[in-house]
């Protein structure tokens, strides 16, 4: 039971020991909110402490509190100047916080309000200058006064027995006194500490009875127990000294904001709410308020009140909204979030350092954290839970065996788990079930582990749209969402939503040690603020020349999970030579190709880092290549399924829809996959793998996110998933050995690439019915390295590449290209033979049938297949 204690009066409790007491209290067991004649329910009961005080004693005890006061915050203006507060401890019981408040009429009198902190007690002092009443009229002056917390139009009740108190309106009137030092009116009142936090709000009344508000037409509200606190940063922060909360909380167009603070993080009702004065704690768009730590809250959240004009909408209005700048969230009983009165727990870095691998040398693992290790199979030692971050960095030998130096994290925000990961509530924390006991600490331990191994960390990172509920919905729907679009998209170049993506990836670099983001549905980061395309959207220059995200990856994937179909082809994706782009093209031309339908300019194009994409100031390395992803068909299920419902996905049965026992059909299958693995891994640019198909996880024929299963790690030691792991393996050490022509920043220069179509002939390159395609990658000769702008970072390789690719169902008779004398080539992979001879880090020597010199060496392709040669030195 809270009890309230309140004397009338100026100065220190001393002054008044001649005064008559009288004492009175209410029962607040319900008391009126002043709304639709609602009754809110509450165990307060307040017991206030009145004086009576002769005028004469009133104004003689003014005057000594005006020059006690004076002389007071002199003297600690000259300690604080010189002492630095080291006496702190020893001069509790003098020291005094005060924080003033300025106000004015609309006649232009001015009210100045001084709020003191004393050890035990608040007292607060109220001054009224440039006020225009004659002679002793202004001794008449009235001050009518109530207080409040929740409800800005509802005093709470005082039950005066004998008292010039309005019963109805639980207001007090008191009288102003003239300073005899000044022209100024002056009234003091004090409360009891234990009392506080609450509002002091009152208005002025002059002798004829005409009332004086604020310029604003409100009354005067002053905080008691608490400050206006600062409009920066927005969510929740550390006040001076680490002694306060500061609240800041945007919302535009709400007419009241009732901060709600919570004592018991189980309880599901605020112990206390505080209706955030519009004058006193607004600035801007901006609500805030500071209040001392010493108050044993635990959580905290927002309710918005907006002008509403229907039931519906008031009942929306009373929900409470979580802090969308919150770090630290929880779960009240109703499983509503709210924002947690803590900080992040310790974490010891060490000497973690990112990676930082250069974007031509990347090689991606795209997965789920916990459909990664969630499958029994996983094994996971007993004390690390499966699902997690945890389990991720358990598993790392797996990533370093793909050859993997960077991991791409499905959406890791705090999310709906209805809709899934793509559709988040919150922005700046990871979502609870990853971590073992704390999500945060286990994300930056799975960080540093992975980082001391030399793996970087990207995170799918969704700002265009949120979830339905749980979100920022019911904090200012007009500045966060579109209008008239689908009811979770964010308006991501309005400001302070901008704000907000901003500082949330800042926070995730400096936080969480994270090397970069993929943007998912990026080409809604166009749209303007009121759905118009830009051409030079404010969010997306933000984050290229952000000085805290400088140096990590920045890349673009148009794919909408609204829509859960292949992404669309954006034609121009704003860069300023920052940012990478998920391929959708390459996608579609190596998927079109592979089953026998491409073009082969277009295949070339894209093995070739898609120059008509990456041309314009970046280069191949900005390109992630992907043929499979987590929506749409698994890499096992492109080459099995192929119905008419999956028209989108490009795909190819290889001669019989689904699960088959056919031999030729299921070779067919295997070289298919053989070779998609392939193209993505000799093409320049990113090779972007996803989690599942190096075991051929299936989904038996559903493109759907949630039909994705968790990763079964007994499928790893199948006869399929034993040579397509090693397969990977041995593609990702050709890619870093032959660096200079695989992992470029820059393109190869036309000079060095020959094309040729079976019989050495210029390939017929729009031709439908053309199904074959050969290049012959030439070494870079000495002069050519030192004339590049990009200083060699890798011993310099002098041999020459031929590479075939046949999507034909017939075998193709290929003519090498002729070697100088003493060079010969040799095979590295072909896809059409038997495994484990479909590939060799040693390579086959390759003759021609009669060793003559000067004989053209031939070589046969099977039907579905790919091939690699290197020349070698025979004589070396």
């Amino acid at each position: 039971m809270a009890v309230w204690s309140l004397s009338v009066g100026i100065g220190s409790c001393c002054l008044f020991n001649n005064g008559i007491t009288e004492a009175w209290r209410f029962p607040s067991a319900c008391f009126p909110t002043c709304k639709n004649n609602k009754t809110k329910h509450g165990s307060e009961t307040l017991r206030v402490t009145r004086k009576h005080i002769s005028r004469d004693l009133v104004r003689s005890a003014l005057q000594s509190y005006h020059r006690l006061s004076n002389i007071r915050a002199s003297k600690t203006s000259t300690e604080l100047k010189e002492q630095v507060s080291t006496r702190s401890a020893q001069v509790d019981d003098l020291k005094k916080v005060t924080t003033s408040y300025l106000f004015r009429t609309k006649a232009g009198a001015l009210v100045k309000v001084k709020v003191e902190k004393k050890i035990e007690k608040y007292s607060i002092m109220v001054y009224v200058s440039s006020l225009e009443l004659s002679g002793d009229d202004k001794s008449s002056l009235v001050m009518v006064w109530g207080v409040y917390r929740s409800d800005s139009s509802c005093f709470l009740p005082l039950d005066f027995e004998s008292s010039s108190q309005d019963s109805q309106t639980h207001t007090t009137e008191t009288e102003f006194v003239k300073s005899s030092l000044s022209d100024e009116l002056m009234l003091g009142l004090e409360f009891d500490g234990k009392e506080s936090p609450f509002y002091l709000s009152f208005l002025l009344k002059d002798p004829k009875g005409l009332e004086m508000l604020t310029h604003r037409d409100t009354n005067f509200s002053v905080p008691v127990g608490f400050t206006a606190g600062h409009p920066l940063p927005l969510g929740l922060s550390s006040g001076l000294h680490d002694e306060s909360w500061n609240f800041a909380f945007f919302s535009r167009n709400s007419k009241s904001v009732v901060l709600c603070l919570y004592d018991d993080t189980t309880a599901d009702k605020p112990a206390l709410e505080l209706d955030l004065d519009p004058y006193v704690n607004r600035t801007g768009d901006v609500w805030h308020a500071s209040v001392e730590k010493t108050w044993e809250f635990v959580r905290y959240g927002y309710r918005c009140k907006e002008t509403t004009h229907s039931e519906e909408e008031e009942e929306e209005a009373e929900n409470i909204v979580l802090d969308p700048y919150a770090t630290v969230i929880g779960k009240s009983i109703s499983q509503k979030f709210l924002g947690s009165l803590s900080k992040n727990p310790s974490f010891d870095w060490g000497r973690d350092v990112s990676p930082n691998i250069p974007l031509e040398k990347l090689i991606v693992y795209r997965l789920s954290v916990k459909g990664f290790t969630q499958h029994k199979s996983s094994k996971l030692p007993t004390n690390i839970a499966a699902g997690t971050f945890t389990g991720v960095a358990e598993k790392v030998n797996h990533l370093k065996t793909l050859g993997t130096n960077a991991v791409l994290l499905e959406p890791i925000f705090s999310f709906s788990e209805q809709k899934g990961a793509y559709f988040p509530f919150h922005f700046f924390s990871p979502m609870d079930m990853y971590g073992h006991e704390s999500a945060v600490n286990s994300m930056k331990e799975m960080v540093k582990r992975l980082h001391s191994e030399g793996i970087e960390v990207l995170l799918e990172v969704v700002f265009t749209h949120t979830a339905e509920s749980g979100s920022l919905r019911g904090i200012d729907d007009s500045s966060y969402y579109y209008k008239g679009r689908a009811n979770d998209y964010l308006n991501c170049n309005f400001p302070v939503v901008q704000q907000l993506v901003l500082e949330s990836l800042r926070y995730w670099v400096t936080e969480f040690h994270v090397d970069g983001f993929c943007f998912i549905n990026a080409s809604s980061l166009l749209r303007g603020v009121h759905g118009e395309h830009l051409s030079r959207p404010p969010l997306v220059e933000a984050i290229s020349f952000d000085p805290l995200l400088a140096g990590r990856k920045l890349i673009a994937d148009c794919w909408d999970p609204h829509d859960m179909v292949m992404p669309k082809e954006v034609l121009r994706f704003p860069h300023w030579k920052r940012w990478g782009e998920v391929n959708t093209r390459y996608c579609r031309n190596v998927r079109n190709f592979v089953r026998g339908r491409g073009l082969l300019s277009d295949l070339a194009t894209r093995i070739c880092g898609s120059g008509d994409v990456f041309t314009d100031g970046r280069g191949p390395a900005f390109s992630f290549n992907y043929v499979s992803r987590n929506s749409g068909l698994s890499l096992v299920d492109l080459v099995s399924f192929s119905g008419p419902e999956l028209a989108s996905e490009l795909s190819w049965n290889c001669g019989e829809e689904g699960a088959t026992n056919k031999s030729a059909v299921l070779q067919t299958r295997l070289k298919q996959i053989r070779n998609f693995l392939f193209i993505q891994y000799i093409s320049l640019g990113v090779p972007v793998l996803n989690m599942g198909d190096e075991c051929g996880v299936s989904t038996k024929g559903s493109p759907l996110l949630e039909s994705r299963k968790p990763f079964d790690w007994n499928m790893l030691a199948s006869a399929f998933g034993i040579q397509i792991t090693q397969f990977i393996s041995f593609m990702a050490l050709v890619r870093a050995r032959r660096s200079d022509v695989f992992q470029r920043r820059n393109f190869l220069k036309p000079e060095n690439i020959v094309w040729y179509a079976n019989d050495q002939t210029t390939p017929k390159w729009e031709d439908p019915s053309s199904k074959f395609l050969a290049l012959e990658i030439k070494a870079e000769t000495d002069e050519e390295t030192t004339a590049s702008l990009v200083e060699p970072t890798e011993p310099k390789n002098n041999n020459d590449l031929f590479i075939g690719f046949n999507a034909s169902d017939q075998p193709e008779n290929v003519i090498l290209p002729s070697l100088p004398d003493g060079n010969k080539w040799k095979r590295l992979v072909d896809t059409a033979l038997p495994f484990p001879g479909f590939f060799s880090v040693e390579g086959e020597t390759v003759v021609a049938v009669e060793e003559e010199m000067n004989q053209p060496v031939m070589y046969e392709m099977k039907p579905y297949s790919c091939t690699l040669f290197e020349t070698i030195n025979a004589t070396a």
